[in-house]
């Protein structure tokens, strides 16, 4: 599929304003939150535990994980963004921690920026996520473009984000959502790696998952509210006072990511589940593994710290990784698994 050189210009120039607004602007929710703060882990002042005895590694879609983190899809496709990714990647390495890119639709408009997203040369062992946004497939893609992308990142599985609030506020946004359910369905049985539901921020209720669930979706990132509002995000790119507005009044909108994970876990105990929104440190990563979640994603702290060095993501794993190793160190719990089953999390009243 050849698409127009403006377009693809415009995909590219969208992609730089993220990262700036995302790293300049406010763009944090601050109305609603993630909903963790609902809930809290009861101390045990005996764990009965040699903290170095405490394991947090997992399995997710079939390959093992040191620690139960996912560095968030974020960018791609501009020269920062291949900076930004190639050290993300190469701390996933270091670290076994699984990693998502960001919408790869500009390198299938533009092929000669794909290198930007291909990061399996850092991470040569890494769970690494492709992404695309689900509504193109109402625009023309289809199984060859997602196959192209999971080709460029040699993907072990492919997210199909899903975004209508920040395809409604954004510049000529794609808002043609009619029949996607059915193309999900479609590609989910005929793409030879496992297809990731995911949303931007604003959460997937459990209702909806049990459609994608039921329509083959592998696993689901819940991407809740509380976290960066993709609204501000584009309210800071509109270019009238239309779209300004819109981003506003929508920048509080969604599901609180704890309320996602309890309610997607009430109708599927067993679908492989992220949880992505507004998670920023290892307690909130703690108390979503508790909730019922798999693994957990965080994007905006990485994005800080990869714009600022290595070492500097290096630095924010191994604290994320001593957080949580703390969580389960002072409820007594050796392992995710006990984590999870232990009754540790309570919720306040």
């Amino acid at each position: 599929m050849n698409a127009p050189t403006n377009i693809s210009a415009q995909t590219q120039n969208r992609k730089a304003d993220h990262i700036r607004i995302c790293l300049e602007e406010d763009v944090q929710s601050h109305q609603i939150t993630n909903g963790l703060e609902r809930y809290r882990f009861t101390h045990c002042c005996l764990p009965e535990l040699n903290h170095n005895d405490i394991d947090i590694s997992t399995t997710f879609l079939g390959k093992h994980l040191s620690a139960p983190l996912l560095i968030s899809s974020m960018t791609g496709g501009t020269e920062q963004a291949a900076i930004i990714n190639q050290r993300l990647a190469q701390v996933a390495q270091h670290y076994k921690i699984a990693m998502g890119v960001g919408s790869q639709r500009v390198a299938v408009e533009k092929p000669q920026v794909a290198d930007t997203f291909a990061v399996r040369k850092y991470a040569p062992d890494v769970l690494l996520f492709a992404n695309l946004g689900a509504v193109q497939l109402n625009y023309k893609y289809g199984l060859d473009e997602c196959l192209r992308v999971v080709d460029i990142l040699e993907a072990d599985a492919l997210i199909l984000h899903i975004n209508p609030l920040q395809e409604c506020i954004q510049t000529k946004g794609d808002t043609n959502f009619r029949g996607l359910l059915d193309k999900i369905s479609e590609l989910c049985n005929k793409l030879p790696v496992p297809v990731i539901a995911k949303e931007v921020g604003n959460g997937i209720s459990a209702a909806i998952a049990n459609k994608l669930i039921a329509a083959g979706v592998a696993a689901i990132d819940v991407a809740g509210a509380g976290g960066t509002s993709w609204a501000k995000v584009e309210s800071e790119r509109a270019e009238n006072p239309l779209q300004r507005r819109l981003g506003k009044t929508f920048a509080d909108w969604g599901l609180p990511t704890g309320e996602c994970i309890t309610t997607i876990r009430a109708i599927s105990p067993y679908v492989p589940l992220i949880a992505s929104g507004g998670l920023r440190h290892g307690l909130d990563v703690a108390a979503a593994i508790a909730l019922g979640a798999d693994i957990a994603g965080l994007a905006m702290p990485f994005l800080q710290a990869a714009a600022t060095s290595e070492t500097a993501v290096a630095e924010l794993a191994e604290v994320l990784i001593a957080e949580i190793t703390t969580v389960l160190f002072c409820t007594g719990n050796a392992s995710l698994y006990q984590l999870k089953h232990s009754g540790s999390l309570q919720r306040i009243e």
